[in-house]
């Protein structure tokens, strides 16, 4: 139990982070990368932005006509409106159906 091990937090000496920066060439490939990246990200949240924009559109018309095909198919029958019923002849009688059905 005597025995330990030194023990350093971060980088030894001579490891990496220890010596000079990198050079001119290193920064320029670098800043490229970095603002090749943030084109991609820009051009991705674009995508993503007309995406949405697309899907609220075709959203907000279908809401809209099942909203006016729900008023439609709810709209009463006028009062003077004449009533058909279906009949038909069974032996020597005549048999009506629908009568007993509210109108549309």
């Amino acid at each position: 139990m005597g025995d330990t091990l030194p023990f350093t937090i971060g980088a030894p000496e001579g490891g990496p982070g220890s010596g000079p920066g990198p050079g001119p060439a290193g920064r320029i490939i670098g800043s490229l990368f970095a603002v090749a990246a943030g084109a991609v990200g820009l051009l991705l949240t674009l995508a993503v932005a007309a995406a949405l924009a697309v899907f609220t559109i075709v959203a907000s018309l279908a809401l809209a006509l099942t909203g006016l095909a729900w008023r439609l198919g709810r709209r009463p029958a006028r009062a003077d409106a004449p009533v058909i019923l279906d009949a038909r002849k069974v032996g020597h009688a005549w048999v009506a159906y629908g009568w007993d059905e509210p109108r549309r």
